[in-house]
């Protein structure tokens, strides 16, 4: 389940470039506190970049994902396009 998270998230971000915390929460359905470990993880990982600051007002936490972040998912969507391959060629 994580992994599918952490998959998820940077498949969103290598299509936006940037997100905030907020619309990544909602889109992927996760609570402030595991979308913030996953978020940690991922940039522990330096697979993405967070920025904080403010909008007006109101604190915000934006991600965005780095080079390397996009070299680990053509590299995961890659392994997982063969399984797929894989899965089909065994059904025929």
């Amino acid at each position: 389940m994580h992994q599918k998270s952490r998959l998820a998230l940077l498949t969103v971000l290598d299509e936006a470039g940037r997100a905030d915390f907020s619309y990544l929460k909602r889109l992927l359905g996760l609570t402030d506190g595991n979308l913030g470990r996953h978020l940690e993880t991922l940039a522990g990982q330096s697979l993405i970049a967070i920025e904080k600051g403010h909008e007006g007002k109101r604190p915000r936490t934006w991600a965005a994902i780095s080079p390397a972040g996009r070299a680990a998912l053509t590299a995961e969507m890659d392994v997982l396009a063969a399984i797929v391959e894989r899965f089909r060629n065994a059904r025929s």
